[in-house]
């Protein structure tokens, strides 16, 4: 249980904080360490069941074969053995523990320094300002768009990010031992993959089983025989520690394909250090920064060509469930971001999609599985990778982090062998052990644990990969005797595929919880991430910090997809703390000029999308609230205005075709158009281009602006709540459609003017620009055609409307006065250069800015330019002459006209500029 802290906020707090923190703050689970006081807590002794044998005086980790006098111990197998080896190193510092795990008769155990002093630094506040500080911290990640999907869904909201109050605090004796053992780690995974694509001695001498290697469906033959550049195959690594009741670190897995995690601990630390800033201090936590800069430092030195050379990070897209994290990492390291789709391969080398032709790219960060990555060699299917990027790897013309080929060393299996591996490899003794592991490819490994399979953790050998037996990893603990046996049955049939590995009781480090009263402190079960990066040709370094995945309350498993946390992680230094930053102040200008950022194919799509789809939210709201004003007015008897009101909602797909026009039964036309606002299904509505808004900023989320981002995400999902609440409004839904209605236009201006003031004027943003335009163009020219066609400006309500369709009321009421005739109307919203709404003004910007995209110098027009009407060709004579019939011929044909070439100047962007994408699928556009 965990109690309530109920005194949590007295007088107490501000003086005493870390006195407090002790008496209040619960121990850790039976068994488990706890990191907030440096100690184990004692087991719970078990009374034994009449008839059995005695328990032993100390309770160990592990229950291995060896230690059940019923059985005879089988010979162990080289996994078995050389686990056994890490094994031992635990239950030789267990006194020790032990020793250390009852404290004084009575007393409650104290908290480790680092923690006093964390407490201590709370500042002014104390305890009595936590609640504020989480509460903080929510609003924190939720306006930085921190995001984690665990099953991405394109129409679903994106799931925040879940991180805890407390970082988790990391002395400088236990980060020295983590650091030495995961750089030799490093080194010997690194040594491994070299002999394994080379002279693959190590299978020769049997140190690795071919069912580890080759038997493995990451394993890629078509890489053998490679030498990547710097002979470096492993430039980022993360391993998973988890920390035992003796205060030793225990390595439980490793990730080397792709790992995720070094966007979101950056996240993490902004995020903490902002709430603490005095505890930050105070302890001497290590920075971040220079590890990031000597990484991208060593990959521009390990690059084949390129001065500089160009890096870009290769991710699945914005529906991956990290796509935060890569779009996070690429702003903060400074590369491109791009998808498969944006890269091709041409003569053996891999060149990145822009507006102004094909680019080298030199390195590649890649956040994409090796199967997904090349669909000529491997995964046909994949939509996601380049063709015939395996070829510019073979010809070494693209260094590629981490080299493809890696998925077998994420084995658990392999745990087992890599004590052997390190002392023929590099002849040293592991430093940081690793789980005890059994490989039931191994038949004594096999009869070895299968008893055990109570006391250990089942996991597949080969996880997350096509092609073989794959299942979610299960503690037998959790099982019953039926499903144990279940599960032996299968390792039988089917060892190789299986992989059996010690439980260990996970350290459990202080939680700030507010789901119970005011808030109060609660240990979680804590499994610590840590990354080795390159920093040049066989040179690696430990990132000083990490990400700490914290299990649910009642979960013994650490995970983000289960609904886990996550902590920062503070890592402690007795010297001077390193405070290098990314920034470059001897820049010359003529590196900033090489290093501006292209604009890829895609993005460019995306972009003008965005434009477009920003502008037909808006035109659709405000025909909508133009609608639902005029059908609740005085000037319902207009049938030339209802007509009008039904041929543009149809028009902008406001209403189904099948819907009683607005003259025939105008509260049925109503009805239907407040229920189709919110459908996100139809093609036209406000919801689904809010949607197609949120979809295209999305794909280009770097070049957003976090308020930008926010602002998209806020408006789509408030328009969509009120529209599903309206459904219950009754005779009152028009008016609540009025109200959310209004609420997306304001949201819609804010997103105009971040898009007009808070952008650079680059390529992308002109075609942001152009795509507004180009809607606005064919919006308002077949709103004033239709008008003009069926007499509706000829009536006041009719020409008033119209006026208000085109934003402009009160500029043409202070101009104009009283007059309404055609003159004035076509002055105003035809004619004026200064009208940001009239054909004029459009056409103009339209012209200018398709010129600049192609390059043009100011004033100078490209041949697309002329596709579109030439204002300066128009006059109001000319236009409001009146034909035969009392219409105005040459004022129908030009708004025909300019409707015409602005749908037709869209297909020729899309051809001149987005084919390079090369599938029209990626457009969210239509």
């Amino acid at each position: 249980m965990e109690p309530l802290n109920e005194s949590l906020f007295d007088a107490q707090a501000l003086d005493f904080p870390a006195a407090l923190a002790s008496a209040l703050a619960p121990a850790a689970l039976p068994g488990h360490f706890d990191e907030l006081r440096g100690q184990a807590t004692a087991a719970v002794p078990v009374r034994p069941a009449p008839g059995a044998a005695p328990a032993p005086a100390a309770p160990l980790l592990y229950d291995t074969a060896a230690q059940r006098p019923a059985m005879p111990a089988p010979p162990l197998s080289q996994s078995q053995s050389q686990s056994s080896q890490s094994q031992s190193q635990s239950q030789s510092s267990q006194s020790q523990s032990q020793s250390q795990q009852q404290g004084p008769s009575g007393e409650t155990p104290a908290l480790t320094p680092a923690w006093n002093a964390f407490f201590d630094q709370l500042g002014p506040g104390g305890f009595n300002d936590l609640p504020r500080r989480a509460v903080s911290l929510e609003r924190q990640i939720r306006d930085n768009g921190v995001t984690y999907n665990v099953y991405a869904d394109a129409n679903g909201p994106q799931r925040p990010w879940s991180l805890d109050l407390f970082p988790l605090i990391v002395s400088p004796e236990s980060w020295s031992q983590i650091e030495a053992g995961v750089l030799q780690r490093v080194r010997v995974l690194d040594r491994v993959m070299a002999d394994v694509y080379g002279p693959q001695q190590l299978l020769a001498e049997g140190l690795i089983p071919p069912a580890l290697v080759r038997g493995h469906p990451g394993y890629l033959r078509a890489l053998h025989g490679v030498k990547p550049p710097g002979d470096t195959w492993l430039h980022i690594a993360a391993f998973d520690l988890a920390r035992g009741p003796d205060g030793n670190w225990w390595v439980v897995s490793q990730r080397t394909q792709a790992p995720s995690g070094l966007g979101y601990l950056l996240e993490n630390r902004l995020a903490i250090t902002r709430q603490f800033p005095q505890a930050f201090e105070a302890l001497h936590v290590q920075r971040l920064a220079a590890t990031y800069s000597a990484m991208m430092e060593g990959l521009q030195r390990m690059c084949p060509a390129g001065v500089p050379p160009h890096i870009a990070l290769l991710t699945p897209g914005p529906y991956n469930e990290t796509y935060f994290e890569h779009a996070y990492l690429a702003r903060y390291l400074g590369v491109t971001l791009v998808e498969g789709n944006d890269l091709t391969v041409r003569d053996q080398r891999l060149y990145l999609k822009t507006l102004q032709g094909l680019r080298p790219v030199h390195g590649l960060i890649k956040r994409l599985d090796d199967q997904f990555l090349d669909p000529l060699e491997l995964r046909p299917d994949s939509t996601l990778g380049v063709p015939g990027l395996l070829q510019a790897i073979r010809a070494g013309n693209v260094l590629v982090a981490n080299m493809p080929g890696s998925a077998f060393l994420e084995s658990p299996a392999l745990l087992g062998f890599l004590p052997g591996l390190a002392r023929r490899l590099i002849g040293e003794k592991l430093k940081l052990p690793a789980l005890p592991t059994w490989w039931c490819g191994e038949r004594a490994a096999l009869e070895s644990v299968l008893p055990q399979l109570g006391d250990c953790a089942i996991k597949p050998t080969y996880p997350g990969v096509d092609g073989r037996v794959s299942f979610d990893a299960v503690l037998g603990s959790q099982l019953g005797r039926r499903e144990l046996d279940e599960w032996a049955g299968r390792i039988v049939r089917e060892g190789d595929v299986h992989t059996v590995q010690g439980y260990l009781p996970l350290s459990q480090m202080p939680t700030w919880a507010n789901d119970m009263g005011p808030g109060h402190i609660a240990p979680r079960a804590m499994l610590l991430r840590v990354f080795a990066v390159s920093d040049g040709a066989q040179s690696w370094r430990v990132l000083p910090g990490g990400l700490a995945r914290l299990a649910g309350p009642d979960a013994q498993i650490a995970s983000m997809q289960r609904g886990g946390s996550s902590a920062d992680v503070w890592v402690q230094t007795h010297g001077e703390v390193d405070r290098t930053t990314l920034l470059q102040p001897h820049a010359t200008p003529a590196s900033l000029a090489r290093h501006r950022a292209p604009v890829t194919s895609r993005a460019a799509e995306n972009m003008f999308w965005l434009g477009r789809y920003t502008e037909r939210a808006e035109n659709a709201v405000r025909l909508a609230r133009l609608t639902l004003n005029l059908l609740g007015g005085e000037d319902q008897s207009s049938r030339p205005l209802l007509e009008w009101l039904h041929r543009m909602a149809l028009r902008n797909a406001l209403v189904p075709a099948e819907v009683p026009s607005a003259p025939q039964s105008r509260r049925v036309f109503e009805r239907a158009l407040i229920a189709e606002l919110g459908d996100v299904d139809r093609g036209g509505s406000v919801g689904y281009s809010l949607m197609c808004i949120r979809q295209a900023a999305a794909a280009v989320r770097e070049r957003l602006s976090q308020d930008n981002w926010n602002q998209i995400v806020r408006a789509e999902a408030e328009f969509l709540r009120r529209a599903a609440e309206q459904a219950g409004e009754g005779s009152f839904a028009t008016s609540a459609s009025l109200r959310a209605l209004e609420s997306a236009s304001t949201a819609l201006a804010a997103m105009t003017g971040a898009q007009t003031d808070r952008m650079s004027r680059d390529d992308a943003w002109r075609l942001l620009s152009i795509g507004r335009h180009i809607e606005r163009l064919g919006f308002l020219s077949n709103a004033l055609e239709a008008g003009f066609e069926n007499g509706a400006v000829h009536e006041v309500s009719g020409f008033e409307a119209m006026v208000a369709l085109f934003d402009s009321t009160i500029t043409f009421h202070a101009r104009y006065q009283q007059r309404r005739d055609v003159a004035t109307l076509v002055d105003l919203l035809v004619l004026d250069a200064e009208n940001p709404r009239s054909l004029a003004w459009v056409t103009q910007t339209l012209r200018g800015r398709i010129a600049r995209l192609a390059g043009s110098a100011p004033g100078k027009l490209t041949a697309l330019s002329y596709e579109l009407p030439d204002p300066a060709s128009w006059t109001l004579e000319h236009l409001c002459a009146a034909g035969p019939d009392a219409d105005y011929p040459a004022l129908l044909a030009l708004l025909a006209g300019c409707e015409t070439a602005a749908y037709h100047v869209s297909d020729a962007i899309g051809t001149r500029y987005f084919t390079l994408t090369s599938e029209s699928l990626r457009s969210v556009g239509a």
